[in-house]
């Protein structure tokens, strides 16, 4: 608020104090060029007497002041109920968090959120996950992820002299601090606290909504109470590690932690549970960790305390994921978004303002009403079904094509780079190309060359590497026999369990292995990877996995096994490298689809999401990822390591450089997480939800203009040649179409060149 005091006069209005005063009264004061209005009321006035008190005060404020059509600010929906009468010049909800999955959220709050929906003007949220939940609610909402004051919390690596409250708790110390409410994962806290005795844990912050009897209370666990934003940067000063030990419910689903630069910024390492814009914004950054489990988190913390003891190294590496981070940008950009929204004219009177709709561009004869061309097609998302029409369209047809992406990359999630040190990897987990289709094959030949590579998995059981898919090799040495390939089949014959109708994806392996080496293998990685049984999964998610009786431990069996050479990115660089084809990244579709001049559209995004989610959201499954380099040439002897242990979080590690052939020194692995929030990964295959899905494929069908592409455009479990093949089909449509119009108007020119000889010949006879 102080930035955008630099240019407005501003007015922040704070909750109401009760006191022993006998009439409400509005306490005045400046902070930081801001005016801060705190109402005082009466003990015991609330409800509806206390809002109408606060509207009173706020009215004869302003009215005093001379403020007529003001810009209001919302930071809470609950706030229409002392304000909702005034007439606002841009009206701005600043959304911070899902206030409604708060402890004790008042009922109403759902309610007044959709109302404040409706004034606005403009939608800002406190981060991308949070943005995602409410975009679809508002035509102009935007991200803007935590920013940092630098200057305040880089003081931290200069302070030597401590609190004197913290001066004498020995090392190592983790910190954190921030209110201390049902937010915070106060097991994990107490666990790891059991586990490491030795080390201090420091929490700063009031403890709030929640019982401070119900907090772990252990020697080496130290509440030290709210302070300062002046102080914060003394305090971190005294820390070895910084946490962020959130508990996953409701109420952090959508948070984006401004702690996280602020921490880096002091020059500190972090490590936070799985808080998905934690790990979307950091996770892959070096210095922030993640860890849910307390044996993982204990494991990032003894491995950020490695980090600390290098702390040149440690700042030089936050500072650039600092790099951009600014408050002051920030607020011009919010300042720009603004002023667009007051020049497009929607300050109108609320009572006369109706509840935005979201709807998809209207078509007519296949062109966006009312715009005059620019591109010949937009496609939405940069990953292999967008990035290979656009080079098809724009190559094959001579077509303009824009395509956007609204992460700030192109490759969707085959996107790999190299880490901080220096070793290739993939950010979104392993991509392991294969396919039996030549065509596609010497498709993407045309942007790469190969590195041939085969890939094999390991399951870990009992300690125990063995192969996966369930070869000879597996059987033999997980009960110590020594059968031959008739052997094997022999052995799995006597286990399967036939099944009358395979449905599921239980009855696929119970019918082919049994059920032993059902619950060994698969019953508890599906249930992680899933989060259902694969009882409730549709066959198909199984019967993907072979089962041999040789030695075959090849995890695929295509003709075509291989990775490009120099990397997927490399690849798409060069696929995407036309005259014809514009690529935006960080861009959103709802942020250009009036605002850009095109005929058609390619959407490779949700197709739930391009209708509004008016049936309901499809079920999708999610990931998350923590990415760690270790010290040592090599980490396990394949590329992919299963978990199907459910004692384990996590379903597999990869270890990249089995992938990409590089030698280093070092190398970089990555421990997979499936969720249930976060991007969507894989569309859940069961019936309830094909049958949604229909619903919004009928809505497909009845919007010509539009074309749905790729896994989640199509609501299918693709592979990445699959992909690539739907997106050769699709362009091979189009050129078709292409052909029939063009000998159509070709066809059109030469009856109207004959039918204009025929009228100068019947002239001449009349002559």
């Amino acid at each position: 608020m102080s930035r955008f005091a630099r240019d407005h006069r501003v007015l922040f209005v704070e909750e109401p104090i009760h006191n022993d005063t006998p009439e409400p009264w509005l306490d005045v004061r400046e902070d930081e060029g801001v005016l801060v209005l705190v109402p005082r009321l009466p003990a015991g006035m609330d409800g509806e007497a206390a809002v109408t008190a606060q509207r009173q005060l706020l009215d004869r404020y302003l009215a005093e002041e001379g403020v007529t059509d003001p810009i209001l600010w919302y930071y809470t929906p609950m706030s229409l109920g002392l304000s909702g009468h005034l007439r606002g010049a841009l009206v701005v909800y600043d959304c911070m968090d899902e206030l409604s999955a708060f402890h004790g959220a008042p009922p109403e709050l759902v309610e007044r959120e959709r109302q404040l929906m409706a004034r606005a003007d403009v939608v800002f949220t406190g981060g991308v996950s949070l943005y995602e939940a409410k975009r679809t609610l508002h035509p102009n909402a935007h991200a803007f992820p935590s920013s940092v004051d630098i200057a305040h919390f880089a003081a931290a690596r200069g302070i030597v002299e401590e609190p004197a409250d913290q001066a004498a708790i020995p090392h190592p110390r983790l910190g954190f601090y921030g209110v201390i409410d049902e937010r915070l994962d106060i097991a994990l806290l107490d666990a790891a606290a059991a586990a490491r005795p030795d080390w201090q844990f420091v929490l700063v912050g009031p403890v709030v909504k929640i019982d401070p009897a119900d907090l772990p209370h252990r020697p080496n666990i130290h509440y030290l109470g709210p302070k300062s934003y002046d102080d914060l940067p003394h305090y971190l000063a005294g820390w070895d590690v910084a946490l962020m030990p959130f508990a996953r419910n409701e109420s952090t689903r959508f948070i984006s932690p401004t702690k996280t630069p602020e921490y880096l910024a002091a020059g500190r390492p972090v490590v936070s549970t799985s808080i998905t814009d934690v790990v979307r914004g950091y996770g892959d950054s070096g210095v922030v960790r993640i860890a849910d489990a307390p044996e993982d988190f204990v494991a990032s913390v003894e491995a950020a305390l490695a980090d600390a003891a290098d702390p040149e190294r440690l700042r030089a590496t936050a500072d650039h994921v600092l790099r951009d981070m600014s408050w002051d940008k920030t607020q011009g950009r919010m300042k720009t978004l603004m002023e667009q929204a007051r020049q497009r004219g929607r300050a109108a009177p609320p009572a006369h303002r109706p509840t935005p709709a979201i709807h998809p561009a209207k078509h007519v004869n296949g062109r966006a009403a009312g715009r005059r061309s620019g591109f010949d097609y937009l496609i939405v998302g940069a990953g292999f079904a967008g990035s290979v029409l656009a080079e098809r369209l724009a190559a094959g047809l001579n077509k303009r094509v824009l395509l956007i992406d609204r992460r700030p990359h192109i490759g969707g999630n085959a996107y790999d780079h190299y880490d901080d040190a220096g070793v290739l990897i993939h950010r979104y987990g392993p991509h392991i190309f294969h396919t039996n289709a030549k065509p596609v094959a010497d498709y993407l030949s045309r942007f790469t060359k190969w590195r041939p590579y085969e890939h094999r998995v390991l399951a870990r059981v009992d300690e125990r590497l063995v192969p996966i898919p369930i070869n000879r090799t597996t059987v033999n040495q997980l009960y110590g026999l020594d059968l031959d390939e008739a052997g094997v089949a022999e052995f799995l014959k006597s286990r399967a369990e036939p099944v009358a109708e395979v449905r599921t994806s239980e009855d696929v392996v119970v019918g082919a292995v049994g059920r032993e080496l059902y619950e060994t293998f698969f019953r508890g990685y599906t249930r992680k990877q899933w989060g259902l049984d694969p009882s409730q999964l549709d066959k198909a998610v199984t019967a993907r996995v072979p089962t041999r009786t040789n030695d075959d431990d090849r995890y695929f069996g295509d003709s075509f096994q291989a990775m490009p050479l120099n990397g997927y990115t490399r690849m798409f660089e060069s696929m995407l490298d036309h005259p014809n084809i514009k690529v935006m990244l960080n861009t959103d579709f709802d942020d250009v689809r009036d605002e850009i001049a095109y005929d058609r559209i390619v959407f490779t995004g949700p197709i739930d999401e391009y209708f509004g989610h008016r049936f309901g959201k499809l079920p999708y499954r999610s990931l998350t990822f923590r990415h760690e380099t270790v010290d040592r040439e090599w980490f396990q002897p394949v590329a992919v390591v299963n978990e199907p242990s459910e004692a384990v979080p996590y379903t597999r590690v990869t270890e990249y450089k089995h992938l990409t052939g590089q030698s280093h020194p070092r190398t970089s692995i990555t421990y997979e997480y499936p969720a249930a929030q976060g991007d969507p990964y894989y569309p859940i295959p069961r019936p309830e939800n094909q049958e949604l899905f229909r619903k919004y494929q009928a809505l497909a069908d009845n919007t010509p203009d539009v074309i749905f592409l790729g896994r989640l455009g199509t609501y299918r479990y693709y592979n990445m040649d699959q992909v690539v093949a739907q997106a050769l089909a699709v362009y091979a449509r189009l050129e078709k179409e292409e052909q029939q119009s063009r000998g159509l108007a070709a066809a059109a020119r030469a009856f109207g060149s004959l039918g204009a000889e025929r009228e100068v010949r019947v002239a001449g006879m009349g002559d």
